[in-house]
């Protein structure tokens, strides 16, 4: 089994990046793609249109608004976007961090440093010789230890783990994706404790929401025990498909989220840097 070795994480993370093929991980947003029922949709307008305004020598420019919840899209939430029992991660009082009209006070997405990190792939419809897993099907931990058996990976601490459920090909078909009738793959509560067991750093995956959801289920335990108990961010809204057919397992993942005082989550263009045969 391929483990961490003896070199450095920073030789390590050298060792991903050179002379690698990048991966585009992200979904394209648009007023039409697929989002959290009931919340506002996501609109782009331009205020301002060429010819508008006119510099010397022929100049002109255009620009746009954009209204949009910070979780639209493929984006990364922020370890103050859910809180259990009143309490935000580390204890704290989620009613007094959120206290005024300038977002969160603590563990807003500024707080969350870019992620430059070893990405390991867990292709759980590869595994399960489906395209796309079923609605509502439950990653149990038994799953992802597959995954990684399966691929020749130890999952260790500080690692991004990305769990492939195949729903990245209907982006284009806003009702099967967001699937309100039928549920959502994802991980469980055990997954979950997979995870946080092996101290993963981040995890993200090609759903609406990272969580295997019932409709007739009114609970998002994954959300809670990986943000607010381990501060353990999640990626949704991937678009693993490219790295799924390339049959890519190890990779540098790079995700930038922006600095938006205050905010419980931000978009994210994340890249996966791959080399080797998967490279090919």
């Amino acid at each position: 089994m391929r483990a961490r070795g003896t070199e450095s994480a920073v030789g390590e993370l050298i060792r991903l990046a050179t002379g690698g093929r990048v991966v585009d991980l992200a979904q394209p947003s648009h007023a039409d793609m697929p989002q959290l029922p009931g919340a506002p949709r996501y609109t782009l307008t331009l205020l301002r249109r060429h010819g508008d305004t006119a510099r010397a020598g022929g100049f002109s420019s255009a620009n746009e608004l954009i209204v949009s919840i910070c979780h639209a899209g493929t984006h990364l939430d922020a370890i103050g976007h859910v809180s259990v029992n009143g309490q935000l991660h580390g204890g704290l009082d989620a009613a007094e961090t959120q206290r005024g009209t300038g977002g969160l006070k603590r563990l807003g997405i500024e707080e969350t440093p870019p992620v430059v990190r070893r990405g390991i792939l867990l292709d759980v419809a590869a595994l399960q010789g489906v395209s796309a897993l079923d609605p509502a099907t439950a990653i149990d931990g038994a799953m992802l230890e597959a995954c990684a058996r399966a691929a020749g990976v130890v999952v260790g601490p500080g690692d991004a783990v990305l769990v492939r459920t195949g729903w990245g090909a209907f982006w284009d078909d806003p009702v099967r994706y967001v699937s309100e009738r039928h549920g959502l793959p994802g991980p469980n509560i055990d997954g979950a404790r997979w995870l946080s067991d092996r101290q993963v750093s981040v995890t993200g995956a090609d759903c609406l929401m990272y969580e295997y959801f019932h409709p007739l289920e009114n609970r998002l335990p994954v959300h809670g025990h990986l943000i607010q108990g381990h501060g353990i961010g999640l990626v949704e809204n991937l678009m693993l498909e490219e790295l799924g057919a390339l049959g890519a397992v190890e990779f540098l993942l790079v995700i930038a989220p922006l600095k938006l005082i205050g905010a419980t989550g931000s978009p994210v263009r994340p890249i996966a840097i791959i080399q080797g045969d998967w490279a090919s």
